[in-house]
């Protein structure tokens, strides 16, 4: 723990993306320490949002011997099943850019009418301790597949996905502090923050 009640965690991520939106939504009730240098990447290999989560941030935990945080996010679309889901970031291939994955959803929606194009951010943010000790949150939100993607902001699938609770823009036309007040990933660390400065000593 750091003074005035924050929390020191390790970023679990390599993804400068992430690792930008997680400190602009957590802001100064976490310290966030970089990643090890020379850590090597994590297999995904959990077939769940919170197994993926804890298998990042425990190895980052164990490499630096202190408390790390790490989340996994999926998309899901109702005309697909629920697909991409916990395989959102490899969709497209295990090397595909964001672009590629993209490109592959609104080609698998071909024809899909917007009524019908429903789908959901789900982020489970996880913080864990090298004895084993977590603290989870998980946020969501409801949305659509827009027909075409619009916008230059965010990362990902934000250039495609319309939040419920927005105006009609996609996360990638909206401001950052506009997005993370709704995000699923907004929600999941807001969370997390709170279950923090819940718990005893930083950790149940």
């Amino acid at each position: 723990m750091t003074g005035a009640g924050a929390v020191d965690l390790v970023l679990a991520t390599a993804n400068p993306d992430k690792a930008r939106e997680i400190s602009e939504i957590l802001g100064p009730q976490v310290r966030l320490l970089p990643r090890p240098p020379g850590a090597p990447e994590v297999d995904e290999t959990g077939t769940t949002l919170l197994g993926n989560a804890r298998l990042k941030a425990d190895a980052i935990a164990r490499i630096a011997g202190a408390a790390s945080v790490a989340d996994d996010t999926g998309l899901e679309v109702d005309a697909l099943g629920g697909a991409p889901g916990v395989w959102s970031a490899r969709y497209a291939g295990p090397d595909a850019s964001y672009a590629d994955n993209v490109a592959k959803l609104i080609a698998a929606l071909d024809g899909v009418p917007p009524e019908r194009r429903s789908a959901r951010f789900r982020t489970v943010a996880l913080a864990r301790w090298p004895d084993g000790g977590e603290v989870v949150g998980e946020g969501v939100v409801e949305g659509r597949i827009s027909l075409t993607a619009r916008g230059a902001g965010g990362f990902g699938y934000d250039p495609v996905f319309e939040p419920s609770e927005g105006d009609g823009r996609t996360f990638a036309e909206m401001e950052p502090a506009a997005k993370h007040r709704i995000s699923h990933r907004g929600r999941a660390f807001t969370a997390l923050a709170a279950r923090l400065r819940e718990a005893p000593g930083g950790k149940s």
